[in-house]
């Protein structure tokens, strides 16, 4: 019984157009990530439940997407990976540093096999609970590359590398 999963990112945010890593720090919606959660909410009408982040830009796109239409579940497990003493550092510098971070974590973080770890449980507890749904999950760069290696089976360190292209959902179907 399969359950059909679509990711989203967060919207746009302050720190996205300023070209900061705002990593486990909360980050804002920026007007124009307001405007494209609010297109994500009429774009995605047909989900039985949403999961989101528990950070605040992505806890704020689900909010102003579903408001009181969808149940909207935080979970930590689907949080952008801990850059560690490189939250909230230019974006430049932590592209530099990505690499090193797949198996090792960032000193006072995380690494990016960690974020694997958690995006699989998560995924393992959809499968359990959510057979023939809908589920829309609204996440982070880290967790679509988590996503892309654990069911398409990309290598996290081709991912890490190649520039982040945001497009408006990716569907995969759990089995």
């Amino acid at each position: 019984m399969p359950v059909r999963l679509i990711f989203e990112t967060h919207s746009v945010t302050v720190d996205n157009e300023t070209g900061i890593a705002t990593g486990w720090l909360p980050g804002e919606l920026s007007r124009a990530g307001r405007r494209q959660a609010a297109e994500l909410g009429s774009r995605r009408r047909d989900v039985d439940v949403v999961y989101s982040s528990d950070l605040r830009r992505a806890v704020e796109t689900a909010e102003i997407a579903f408001g009181d239409t969808k149940e909207i579940r935080l979970d930590q497990r689907l949080r952008e990976c801990d850059y560690g003493i490189y939250n909230g550092r230019p974006r430049s510098e932590v592209a530099m540093l990505r690499r090193r971070h797949v198996d090792t974590p960032w000193p006072g973080g995380q690494s990016y096999r960690d974020v694997v770890a958690g995006t699989a449980s998560f995924l393992e507890d959809v499968m359990k609970g959510w057979q023939e749904s809908t589920v829309l999950v609204i996440a982070h760069s880290a967790n679509r590359w988590a996503l892309r290696n654990l069911l398409d089976g990309v290598p996290l360190e081709e991912q890490v590398d190649a520039p982040f292209e945001w497009r408006p959902g990716w569907e995969y179907v759990l089995v």
